[in-house]
């Protein structure tokens, strides 16, 4: 598969978090607003690219030493710690983010998507570029999937149209499941 195939299918077709629905949680929670939501972005793209250069050799040394169901936990680790590298660095250099990322940025640990990312790579035989790549994409995808719904919910902020019924959380998972079904749209691209 060559390297634009994949991160064109990564980004549009197999969008992690609105075709595999990973990512949810932050996807929902720092979408309120563009600026958050584009660092939140770069933030997931910055920690998946690096979290798949830090896996995919340990997952090399782990089957070598035929220990590779060790992969999950030591991946995991390696998350957290990349994680915690992100946020120092963000509080020194851009606190402004940093504190409008607030409580989501330490969830980019438990951000299912990352993992599922390195997990993906090794599983889909990608080698090392390939898998840069991937996660690449990855991250954009779900830059571009924060930023488009950043934007449909600023359009629903204090929207009085809306049923109060659907107001709040409802009205946004209902656009949330629009933003996905409009990238089924490309499913058969690659």
């Amino acid at each position: 598969m060559g390297l634009a195939s994949i991160l064109l299918g990564v980004i549009l077709v197999n969008n992690y978090v609105l075709a595999q629905f990973l990512g949810i949680c932050p996807f929902l929670g720092v979408s309120k607003k563009l600026d958050s939501a584009v660092g939140m972005g770069v933030a997931v793209i910055f920690v998946m690219v690096l979290a798949t250069a830090a896996t995919w050799p340990i997952q090399q040394v782990l089957n070598n030493f035929g220990i590779g169901y060790l992969q999950t936990i030591v991946f995991i680790l390696v998350i957290a710690a990349l994680v915690q590298f992100v946020e120092m660095a963000l509080k020194k250099f851009i606190p402004s983010l940093h504190k409008a990322l607030g409580v989501y940025l330490p969830l980019i640990t438990t951000n299912c998507a990352v993992l599922g990312v390195c997990i993906s790579n090794i599983d889909e035989g990608y080698n090392y570029i390939q898998s840069l790549v991937n996660s690449t994409g990855a991250g954009i995808g779900f830059l571009l999937a924060m930023v488009l719904f950043s934007g449909m919910r600023s359009k629903l902020e204090g929207n009085t149209s809306i049923p109060a019924c659907f107001q709040g959380v409802p009205i946004t998972l209902v656009t949330a499941a629009f933003l996905s079904l409009g990238f089924m749209g490309f499913s058969g691209l690659v």
